[in-house]
């Protein structure tokens, strides 16, 4: 789709030439400071050019994100350098079995200096939050998480707190047939603006994870072997994996607030809407315009909020590559994190290889060829 079509959907829109001029110098210029972004995380994290795309888009959409993937990915090294770039308080809780839902949320305390109950604010009250191995809690405390994300507020004691802005949560999970797992109910995932899923990198990338994060340099062993020569010195060094960790700061704190806003004004083309429209209603196996596939393999389909997501993330996807609004690009490119933890398959279709995603394949070539 060229310039001049960008130019009649955004007039479409009623917006008049110099809010059309203001709003193109901004996109050019988010894009910039957006790919800076891409660019400085991929100096920490190698092999997952597409999930680090995949987590900003969705957080510039303002929506929370689910990674899947096997211990040993980097999804821990990733967040935690990424919450700095974008300049993002950042906390990350463990998920284990015993976590009760005040050791996220908060909870009331005996005031010492008063007569009664003070609340006292959990973790959740962040911007940029890492629910590691959200699928390892029990069901009470993944929910009390997933009501702070939907309402963005903690209610104790007939009291609610507000969260702060931006807020986004990233969960991560192992794959379910891990042992000790409590899977998400779909209604739960639902909230998740995305699903994405991390696979092993590829033998370069596997090459830099294992000498940039093992070695040293002679800079700094010497310069720890000088302190070492002054017993009162203290020897410890801040470490990841290994390795010293440094990203530079990329955003300033509304730089994030701002761009979410003008992702927010980019125009829908109705093609883009329809093709949405068309995609999600056709994956649901009781749509009567749904294909003999879609009946014949999927046991239940996505909701709206899937076509709202779609709205969301398109839009900040086209303003990371620069673009004024949202194509059929990004239609295929987050059609699987956005659809396929929406929907089902039955047994016989997964036994047969029919997944979620060989589903979504179908809709695709369906609808955008």
């Amino acid at each position: 789709m060229g310039e001049s079509a960008d130019q009649d959907a955004l007039r479409s829109d009623h917006i008049s030439e110099d809010e059309l001029n203001i709003i193109a110098a901004d996109v050019d210029l988010a894009s910039k400071k957006l790919n800076s972004v891409l660019d400085e995380v991929r100096t920490v994290v190698w092999g997952q050019d597409d999930v680090i795309e995949l987590t900003l888009t969705c957080t510039l959409a303002g929506g929370h994100t689910l990674l899947e993937g096997l211990p040993g990915l980097a999804k821990t090294r990733f967040l935690q350098n990424m919450a700095p770039i974008l300049s993002l308080d950042f906390k990350r809780v463990q998920f284990t079995p015993d976590l009760m839902p005040g050791d996220i949320t908060g909870s009331l305390i005996q005031d010492k200096d008063n007569d009664g109950f003070k609340f006292v604010k959990g973790p959740i009250f962040t911007q940029f939050f890492m629910a590691d191995e959200i699928n390892r809690a029990g069901p009470r405390t993944q929910s009390a998480l997933l009501e702070a994300m939907a309402e963005k507020k903690v209610s104790v004691d007939g009291k609610t707190h507000y969260l702060q802005n931006p807020f986004h949560v990233v969960a991560t999970q192992n794959p379910l047939e891990q042992d000790g797992t409590y899977p998400l109910p779909e209604a739960q995932l639902d909230r998740f603006l995305m699903k994405i899923n991390l696979d092993y990198p590829d033998r370069e990338s596997e090459r830099d994870v294992m000498l940039k994060t093992t070695g040293s340099s002679v800079k700094k062993y010497l310069a720890l072997k000088e302190k070492a020569q002054n017993p009162d010195e203290d020897l410890r060094v801040r470490t990841e994996g290994g390795n010293d960790v440094h990203v530079e700061q990329v955003l300033d704190k509304f730089d994030l607030i701002q761009m979410q806003e003008l992702a927010k004004v980019l125009p829908l083309s109705e093609s883009f809407v329809s093709a949405v429209l068309d995609i999600v209603r056709h994956a649901r196996p009781d749509d009567p315009n749904a294909s003999d596939f879609v009946k014949n393999n999927v046991e239940w389909g996505p909701g709206p909020r899937a076509e709202q997501a779609f709205a969301q993330a398109a839009r900040a996807r086209a303003l990371i590559h620069g673009r004024l609004r949202p194509d059929y690009d990004d239609i295929r490119a987050l059609a699987k994190p956005i659809l396929a933890h929406r929907m089902g398959v039955d047994y016989a279709a997964r036994s047969n290889g029919n997944t979620e995603e060989v589903v979504i394949d179908h809709l695709l070539e369906q609808h955008l060829s």
